[in-house]
């Protein structure tokens, strides 16, 4: 996998949530102001095809980063590119000198993320139709 980290959104990423979120999920409001000021991380494949996205950045109302937006292609899926995905997210997260991160998981995916370290708290939160819950993680 080749990792490339964009300080502005790609298209790359944009495709990948197009097909994650909207597509196949269903969501309506995929993209928003955070966008525009966040980390995007892509990974491609051997053949350099873009297969998984999350964005990173600060999120003042958790007092620490926040990774979301995370999306691997289908065809990717269950072959360890998410749990690549959030290494390197960690990483970025380390280099930027932060010592936690958290995010809003959609609760279908909360098993994941719970193999990765994180942890829930707060409460079930709807967003579009969709229960969330947020997790953290000190890394």
């Amino acid at each position: 996998m080749k990792v490339s980290i964009y300080e502005k959104f790609p298209d790359c990423a944009k495709k990948i949530r197009d097909a994650v979120f909207i597509k196949e999920q269903g969501f309506q409001d995929e993209f928003d102001e955070i966008d525009n000021t966040a980390t995007h991380i892509v990974l491609f494949d051997e053949d350099n095809i873009p297969v998984a996205t999350c964005r990173v950045f600060w999120n003042a109302d958790m007092s620490s980063y926040s990774l979301g937006r995370f999306a691997v292609v289908k065809k990717y899926r269950g072959k360890n590119v998410g749990s690549f995905l959030v290494k390197e997210a960690e990483r970025y997260v380390q280099k930027k000198g932060g010592t936690d991160i958290t995010l809003h998981a959609q609760c279908q995916a909360s098993g994941f993320y719970k193999k990765s370290g994180f942890v829930e708290f707060g409460k079930i939160e709807d967003e579009q139709g969709c229960p969330h819950i947020w997790m953290k993680k000190s890394i």
